[in-house]
């Protein structure tokens, strides 16, 4: 129950520091991805500030013997680049470029009620269901 209200509770200040920041406004997150033309710089701060959060806060965390809310800490597996890998980045960036969206602010800005995202939010859930298809007939 503890991990649930951690989960969610991450969830929401990501939800609120995306709404701060502008970035569920896909126009912000287009402009970003438009180097070549009128190029909005400050996507770039707000990934900055999130590794800089991230990259002093993991080895704080990593100190402790396990996390607070779980009772280990999950393996992690590297196991390289493969054409899994590069698939999926390739439909993520298409989707972000085509949208303006990414999973995150996609679903924060459902509470807009934004009727694009009456169409993307269905559309990229039958993407996650669907890139699932091929690699699950391989494990059976």
């Amino acid at each position: 129950m503890r991990s649930n209200i951690s989960a969610f509770l991450s969830g929401l200040l990501f939800a609120i520091g995306l709404g701060i920041s502008g970035m569920t406004n896909p126009a912000n997150v287009l402009g970003f991805l438009d180097v070549a033309g009128d190029w909005d710089f400050r996507l770039a701060f707000v990934m900055g500030g999130a590794i800089a959060v991230h990259a002093a806060l993991r080895p704080l965390i990593h100190q402790r013997e396990r996390p607070l809310f779980a009772a280990k800490f999950p393996a992690l597996s590297a196991s390289g680049v493969d054409r899994k890998l590069l698939v999926g980045a390739g439909l993520f960036g298409v989707g972000w470029g085509l949208g303006g969206y990414c999973p995150g602010p996609a679903l924060t800005s459902l509470t807009t009620g934004a009727t694009q995202l009456l169409v993307f939010v269905p559309a990229m859930f039958a993407g996650m269901v669907l890139a699932r298809v091929p690699w699950a007939r391989r494990m059976s």
